[in-house]
């Protein structure tokens, strides 16, 4: 397994004092998994406030202000307002289900960013087929949210875990099929290929000059994946109350909910490292790069939510497989045929 630049030094360090090199390279992994798992943890919560400014500048508010410089603590206080909350499990709830639906949700969250490269070398695993590793994690989130759904034996938390495995699986074929076309092209599924073979010509040989159909489908279709409006139809609080989650409480409710924000984190970086050339670009630090296509991205996602109202269920569907399905086959069309006219 490749090791991040900034953790070989623990692992020579861990060789020099005698370990064995499968105990070091255990040890080490340790070490990044928490660091990578902290720094998400971080960003999380500044997602969370940020989120909070952007739809206070869209609708002409303040937003959070009192707690901290602009508010910039809100998030932290809220945070530890949810650890002092009493974990509450309902009495007809399937107790095993019902623990295990947030776990589970949140480990496949993060689980995502061993084969994302945050910067030159800054992977974890540059697995051989990474962007179809990303592919399978983040979709198996529709099982902890199908869990959470059951396990609470409440009908609204059943209707919004139902309707969640509907959407995702409704966007996940032309989601993969927008990401199809640049592998198509790239002949490799390795996110460090993938961002490889968009450097040089200043960035005109991002796949996002080649593909502008291709990455429509892809935001629209991961802005669908991450339940975020306006398909944020799993939880429609008007419909549902609060969806899958409205039994939860406490840090339960929390992972829901920070998880929700790495998945946004996760489909921008996604798009970042697929479309937008990942960490190349001039003068700065590739990790700067990466870090700021990333974010703009999110930005973009953000957006969504304070400007587009959210489609009825039928509406959500429809839109599927009657437009973004046969659009992406339109582009895998195109790719192919660009594909051939190149060589």
């Amino acid at each position: 397994m490749e090791l991040a630049p900034i953790f070989a030094w623990i692992y020579d360090l861990l060789i020099s004092l005698g370990l064995s090199v499968a105990l070091a390279d255990l040890v080490s992994q340790i070490g990044l998994a928490v660091f990578v798992f902290s720094l998400l943890c971080v960003l999380a919560l500044f997602l969370v406030w940020w989120e909070r400014k952007i739809s206070a500048h869209i609708q002409q508010r303040f937003g959070p202000m009192m707690t901290g410089w602009h508010g910039v603590f809100q998030t932290v206080m809220d945070a530890l307002k949810l650890l002092q909350k009493e974990d509450i499990t309902p009495t007809v709830a399937d107790r095993g289900v019902f623990f295990w639906a947030p776990v589970i949700v949140f480990t496949c969250a993060f689980a995502a960013y061993i084969v994302i490269p945050f910067g030159k070398g800054l992977i974890v695993s540059d697995l051989n087929i990474g962007i179809l590793y990303i592919i399978a994690i983040t979709t198996f989130t529709i099982i902890g949210l199908m869990m959470a759904g059951w396990g609470s034996n409440n009908k609204y938390a059943l209707l919004g875990g139902m309707r969640s495995a509907a959407q995702v699986v409704s966007y996940e074929v032309p989601l993969v099929l927008s990401i199809m076309g640049v592998v198509m092209v790239t002949g490799s599924m390795s996110m460090n290929d993938i961002v490889a073979a968009q450097s040089g010509w200043a960035g005109f040989r991002w796949n996002i000059i080649f593909q502008p159909l291709g990455f429509v489908i892809y935001i629209i279709a991961a802005t669908a994946e991450a339940n975020r409006t306006p398909f944020d139809l799993p939880e429609a609080e008007q419909e549902l109350v609060a969806g899958f989650n409205i039994e939860y409480s406490g840090m339960k409710f929390a992972m829901f909910f920070l998880a929700e924000f790495v998945n946004m984190f996760t489909v921008s970086a996604i798009a970042t490292t697929v479309f937008l050339g990942g960490w190349n670009g001039p003068l700065l630090p590739s990790w700067m790069w990466f870090l700021g296509k990333t974010l703009a991205m999110v930005f973009v996602l953000m957006w969504f939510r304070w400007t587009f109202p959210r489609l009825r269920v039928d509406q959500l569907m429809e839109f599927a497989w009657k437009v973004l399905l046969p659009l992406a086959f339109v582009n895998i069309i195109y790719v192919g045929v660009l594909a051939l006219w190149l060589k």
